[in-house]
């Protein structure tokens, strides 16, 4: 969340970097500045409020003591008048806080100067095609195709239990798939990622925290009965679980992973063009995060894509890396990098992780600090990225490694899964 006391300071620059985003709400600026110079003068006449009632509390005792009665009860005149004053006063402020805390929930972080400003236009910044000969037939099925050839995943299942934008995996599917979550959470782990187990569900203020609400909160499922959301991302509970907490420096940067499953009510508004499991209401994700100091989030944000470049390629994967045009950047982030992969059956590139810098913009509403050497308090800087999200891996393991009469499984994870190939 930006202050308005930054916006202030740094006007033309927030204004600028808002323009980048191609937000459309520029209004809310200047009426976050003049609703912020209305709370400062109501706080100003409520504490002189509160410095009259003590200075008139003060003057009463003496009188009592002096048995002074008519003077005591002029008093207590006044001071009745300034309580119900400092009470209207006390109101106008709350709400005045309130509304512009409503103003400020709606701006979305500042973009990194490094952020492009040219609508439409996709910067590609890495792209790597391993020697990929052998590796498929002339004309790959795509994964929707294949499940009806060999026994993957079942989406009439799915359908049946829940509703359309649910899967069932099957027999050495399910295995590949758990394999390779736990491969995710074993290369995390080797980086010194700490491992967490999490809820799947949290309460308002943690999808607050996060900034999911009010920005997202029409795609998370919100169970009414008990006030709790079902997590869209791992990054929920994660992040979380460092609320209100102050760090020395020496403490910093955090690392920590997860594996969750992450509801989203957004596949049914794809409509037709996205089939099979490109886009799901439940899948499953692999999250890694991190807390640093305000100087050093930008060698954080290089150390996770290469981390994540380093899997996928692993993976013997080819995939790309996208740097994010401003009106593309997710509320919270301040810079964000895509990685797609591509499927061969589908001719197409699938996104399967998005790591961004979200400098201080979410520990100011998670209210996570740390001590600098100097000994002053500042806020963190959180940054976020899948390592990796499911099905779109599998979808492109599966896809780009058949052949007629099985599907390989790469060598990395043969280890895991036991077996070799899906016949």
């Amino acid at each position: 969340m930006i202050k308005p006391y930054f916006i202030r300071k740094n006007i033309e620059k927030v204004l600028n970097g808002l323009k980048k985003r191609n937000f459309k709400k520029i209004y809310l600026i200047d009426k976050v500045l003049k609703l912020d110079e209305e709370k400062k003068k109501y706080q100003h006449i409520f504490n002189k409020i509160l410095e009259k009632e003590n200075s008139l509390s003060k003057e009463i005792a003496i009188l009592l003591k002096t048995k002074k009665i008519d003077q005591i009860e002029i008093l207590k005149t006044q001071s009745f008048f300034l309580k119900k004053k400092k009470k209207e006063i006390n109101f106008q402020l709350k709400e005045t806080i309130n509304i512009l805390e409503k103003c400020l929930y709606q701006i979305p972080n500042l973009p990194d100067k490094l952020v492009p400003n040219e609508f439409g236009k996709c910067h590609i910044i890495y792209q790597y095609n391993p020697d990929i000969k052998n590796v498929c037939i002339d004309n790959p099925l795509p994964h929707w195709e294949l499940s009806k050839k060999f026994p993957l995943f079942n989406l009439n299942i799915g359908s049946k239990i829940c509703g359309s934008g649910f899967s069932v995996y099957i027999d050495k599917c399910a295995k590949l798939q758990r394999c390779l979550i736990q491969y995710f959470l074993d290369k995390n782990e080797e980086n010194l990622y700490k491992e967490y187990s999490l809820p799947y569900l949290v309460n308002q203020s943690s999808a607050f925290s996060t900034g999911q609400i009010p920005d997202k909160e029409n795609q998370m499922y919100f169970i009414e009965k008990d006030n709790f959301y079902l997590i869209p991302t791992g990054e929920v509970p994660l992040m979380n679980c460092y609320r209100d907490q102050i760090f020395s420096y020496l403490d910093l940067p955090i690392k920590a992973t997860s594996y969750t499953s992450c509801f989203r009510r957004e596949s049914g508004s794809y409509g037709l063009k996205v089939r099979g499991l490109n886009r799901l209401h439940q899948f499953d994700k692999v999250e890694i995060i991190q807390i640093t100091t305000s100087n050093s989030s930008s060698i954080s944000l290089k150390e996770m894509i290469e981390h994540i470049k380093n899997i996928l390629k692993s993976l013997y994967l080819p995939f790309r890396i996208i740097l994010l045009n401003g009106n593309e950047l997710g509320y919270s982030s301040s810079i964000t990098y895509d990685f797609e992969v591509y499927s061969f059956a589908q001719k197409k590139w699938l996104e399967v992780s998005s790591v961004s810098n979200c400098t201080n913009f979410q520990s100011h509403r998670l209210n996570i600090k740390y001590k600098n050497p100097k000994g002053n308090i500042e806020y963190c800087h959180t940054l976020n990225g899948s390592s990796l999200a499911l099905p779109r891996i599998l979808v492109t393991l599966l896809e780009n490694n058949q052949s007629y009469y099985h599907i390989n499984i790469p060598k990395v994870l043969i280890p895991y899964t036991g077996f070799d190939s899906i016949k």
